[in-house]
């Protein structure tokens, strides 16, 4: 393998990074490694550069599977584990990202980033202990919801029938749908112990279902974009807690934004994933990116606790309601922010 030349100019800001950066021509042939990546895979830039991409990674399966894979879709693909060889090396265990680039002559860059099993293992404690606490709060604010909202549903009924024109009761009747709906959702968070309602759910249909509340609880201002992978199959689940977990985040998203701004809905495969200490060949990748304020930096790692909200006059229950929603259909729910950048994404497996 020929020597490394300087790196070109419009991949300096790459060496500052932290996550490990692999950048590659149409012809997988290696053009940049930031000093991350040489840390990460253990072989200097001078050794890589110059190479093909395939030759290096030749004995790492599921790595070349990815480039092909974004190769043919020109689409990022991610992995969240995987086992990565390089020239005969010991394995290294690594997530990864591919992203095509048009600006790198039709090329891809590729991320990697280390997976620290204790890190990991310490999160899902900390997860389990966090939804323990939440259940046991949300049990007991279910009790003080069901009386006051059966008593919405009665009104509505009553309204109905005084109204002059049928095309009104089309009111009334989101009104009482709305209600039944949360009312099975209260009656399932006072049992926790019994199992969702599963069956086939098209996740598409969730999201529908989500935009069109969301746009009728802000006519003016807020503008939903949808981004579907509609090659997505059907997955098992209770589409009524995941209409639940979904309005949740997106309706946090638009008061954050306080009812301007944009929230893009997207949906993508998610390939190696863990959820529940199970590992999942395939999974479905759901999210929620708003371009609002973000998160305060000293709020990211509570966001989903119980009564902890970085908006005035918030109740802090949005999240973790929804936390508990996508916990109880083997997924999880995971929070990236910046300002003018946040994205929720949920994670669920597919199985067959």
């Amino acid at each position: 393998m020929r020597a490394a030349p300087p790196p070109p100019a419009r991949f300096a800001g790459l060496d500052q990074l932290s996550t490990g950066v692999v950048v590659f021509d149409a012809d997988g042939v290696i053009v940049y490694v930031n000093p991350s990546a040489e840390t990460l895979l253990g072989v200097s830039a001078a050794y890589l550069a110059g190479a093909s991409v395939e030759q290096v990674f030749e004995k790492s399966l599921e790595l070349i599977a990815m480039i092909q894979a974004a190769r043919a879709s020109r689409e990022t693909v991610v992995e969240y584990e995987l086992d990565v060889i390089v020239n005969g090396h010991p394995p290294l265990r690594l997530g990864c990202t591919i992203t095509p680039q048009d600006a790198v002559a039709s090329g891809m860059v590729m991320e990697i980033r280390s997976v620290d099993p204790h890190l990991r293992i310490a999160r899902l404690e900390q997860a389990r202990l966090q939804q323990e606490a939440n259940r046991e709060l949300l049990r007991n604010l279910a009790h003080e919801i069901k009386n006051p909202l059966g008593g919405i549903r009665g009104a509505a009924q009553l309204l109905e029938h005084e109204l002059p024109r049928e095309s009104l009761r089309e009111y009334t009747q989101v009104i009482i749908k709305e209600s039944d709906r949360l009312q099975s959702l209260m009656e399932r968070l006072l049992t926790p112990n019994r199992s969702p309602r599963t069956g086939r759910v098209n996740i598409h249909e969730v999201l529908e279902r989500v935009r069109s509340l969301v746009l009728a609880e802000n006519p003016v201002g807020i503008t939903i974009v949808r981004d579907y992978d509609t090659s997505l199959p059907e997955i098992h689940a209770d589409a009524e807690q995941l209409i639940q977990a979904v309005l949740n985040v997106a309706r946090n998203a638009a008061q954050a934004m306080h009812g301007v701004g944009e929230i893009r809905l997207r949906t993508r495969v998610a390939r190696q994933i863990t959820l529940e200490q199970r590992r999942h060949r395939l999974g479905i990748r759901i999210e929620i990116i708003d371009d609002g304020p973000g998160v305060a930096p000293e709020l990211i790692g509570q966001i989903f606790y119980p009564l902890v909200s970085g908006r005035e006059g918030g109740s802090g229950l949005g999240l973790a309601v929804a936390q508990t929603l996508i916990a109880q259909n083997h997924g999880t729910i995971e929070c990236e922010s910046r300002p003018g950048h946040t994205v929720f994404s949920i994670f669920l497996p597919i199985t067959t």
